[in-house]
């Protein structure tokens, strides 16, 4: 492999790795801000309370989106063998 392509690997598997976690990063961004807004209306100040609905929401998504997370990386990880492959 060349220098070019073994740099476009890298910029691919880097790219990939965004796309696999932006749907779980953002659900919990999403939850834990609107909890942070309901305990800021309602001036409930306990810290625990914003963790076991991010972990829920955080779960549920892994658990919703973790057949598209694996058909990426299995369709990456044929790409990368199909490189070697053909050297």
């Amino acid at each position: 492999m060349t220098e070019t392509e073994i740099l476009d690997t890298a910029r691919e598997a880097l790219l990939i790795s965004i796309k696999i976690g932006a749907p779980t990063l953002l659900i919990g961004l999403v939850v834990g801000v609107s909890i942070a807004l309901v305990q800021a209306l309602t001036q409930i100040q306990e810290i625990t309370l914003v963790f076991v609905p991010k972990i829920l929401a955080i779960f549920l998504a892994m658990f919703a989106f973790l057949p598209w997370m694996m058909t990426v990386l299995t369709d990456f990880m044929h790409s990368l063998a199909d490189r070697m492959i053909g050297g």
